[in-house]
């Protein structure tokens, strides 16, 4: 069985469900504006790590703010070197700070795969396999590279030409959902 965490099982039904709607609005936002905005991402942030503190106190509270920043640390990733969005950090550090740090890391890599498999879906369909993979190698490279202290600077544009852009509110709001349901089965 999955550690509980600072949270009681009676509580995950209400913290899936503030992730999967709250992912299900930024999905539908993301679809048809191509931004998700702050005006979703604020309130639920905070709104998180005010339930954790009446939830578990100082505790709960520190594992939400953790939560929040292990989650949205790969988006910032990709959003300073690969041109990935602003909202996908913020939408992932609000989905951490409610679902804390163990069912966080769950819905963080379903929420990984499910970007992938929608991101090589658009590729296929789009029939563009060849240059994503090409783009991926040099956001990899370039990101070895900063690491190394080589060269921190992204892009000029963010994102290689030729990119194949998804609105990555789908990809969040299709990991919760499978995360959600996996999470909920297991702890039935």
């Amino acid at each position: 069985m999955l550690p509980d965490g600072l949270w009681s099982q009676g509580c995950l039904p209400l913290q899936w469900g503030v992730a999967l709607g709250t992912s299900l609005t930024a999905a539908i936002f993301d679809c048809r504006y191509r931004r998700i905005p702050n005006v979703l991402t604020g309130p639920v942030l905070v709104g998180g790590l005010a339930w954790a503190s009446w939830a578990a106190g100082f505790a709960g509270t520190a594992e939400a703010a953790v939560a929040a920043v292990v989650l949205a640390a790969p988006y910032l990733l990709l959003f300073l070197f690969a041109g990935g969005g602003a909202g996908d950090v913020k939408l992932m550090a609000s989905i951490g700070a409610w679902l804390g740090l163990v069912n966080g890391l769950i819905a963080l890599g379903a929420v990984a795969l499910a970007g992938v498999l929608l991101a090589l879906c658009v590729s296929l369909i789009k029939r563009r396999m060849r240059r994503v993979l090409t783009n991926t190698g040099a956001i990899v490279t370039r990101g070895i590279l900063a690491i190394l202290g080589r060269n921190l600077r992204p892009s000029a544009s963010g994102q290689e030409a030729g990119t194949v852009q998804i609105p990555y509110g789908v990809a969040v709001f299709l990991g919760v959902c499978s995360a959600a349901t996996g999470v909920l089965i297991w702890r039935a």
